[in-house]
């Protein structure tokens, strides 16, 4: 569970703080192994960083390398977090008195990150490449021609869904939480319930009793429920769409 919910997390940032990566990628290319002045900065700061390519290359741009940014967030996180988890609940980091122990806390963390870098290395460096693919005038660094899929593939949608199927457990998930406890309280007489007065006092009750991780209890079940209808769900539609065109014309 701590592998998934790690993972779940660093996904659910890495939809937001991707077009950071594309910029800090960009702008460390920018002037490779040539002399300060000698080049064309393109991208003076992050701010103009920003405008720039969604400009030129335009604005889904700002979001290159998003399935592999994903995946390697998923593994590195769900490795390194997941086995410094596992090493605590282990009870590996405390001494025979029960104290933490500072050595064995900082080499399990260590030795943790090191797998996490080793096993995601791979897809980083095809992040990197589909990142650094720019319009030949911002163009910076060796530019790799790499094509995932080709052009209306379905693959295309598959993908999407299931990138989209992560976004929607990380937000509904609190909510089904709170829907399946308020069905299942038990009530008064007048069919009134016994435990929570609504949504948002259930929403309250659980964050102050059980913390952000008991509004994610059943993430893991959520995503292979929900995942799997979401991602079917707009990969037939993308199908039926395309026939649709292809044959109404």
């Amino acid at each position: 569970m701590d592998f998934l919910m790690s993972g779940l997390a660093a996904c659910g940032a890495c939809l937001f703080t991707n077009p950071l990566e594309v910029v800090k990628t960009r702008m460390q290319l920018q002037g490779e192994l040539q002399a300060p002045g000698t080049y064309q900065r393109h991208y003076r700061n992050v701010f103009h960083a920003f405008i720039t390519i969604g400009k030129v290359d335009g604005p889904a741009a700002l979001q290159k390398g998003l399935a592999p940014a994903l995946l390697y967030q998923f593994l590195m996180n769900g490795i390194r977090l997941g086995t410094y988890g596992l090493a605590e609940a282990g009870g590996y980091l405390h001494t025979a008195e029960g104290s933490l122990s500072q050595p064995r806390s900082a080499a399990t963390g260590a030795l943790a990150g090191v797998m996490g870098a080793y096993l995601g290395s791979p897809i980083y460096m095809v992040k990197t490449h589909l990142q650094a693919q720019a319009a030949s005038e911002i163009a910076v660094g060796h530019q790799y021609k790499h094509q995932i899929f080709p052009p209306q593939s379905w693959k295309v949608a598959l993908v999407a869904a299931m990138v989209s199927g992560i976004a929607v457990v990380l937000a509904m998930t609190p909510f089904d939480v709170v829907s399946t406890r308020l069905y299942n309280q038990p009530t008064d007489a007048r069919g009134k319930g016994l435990m929570y007065r609504g949504m948002l006092d259930a929403l309250l009750q659980t964050a102050r009793t059980e913390g952000i991780f008991g509004m994610y209890k059943g993430i893991g079940a959520s995503y292979f429920r929900l995942g799997p209808h979401t991602i079917l769900s707009l990969f037939f539609w993308d199908r039926l769409r395309t026939l649709y065109c292809t044959y109404a014309k």
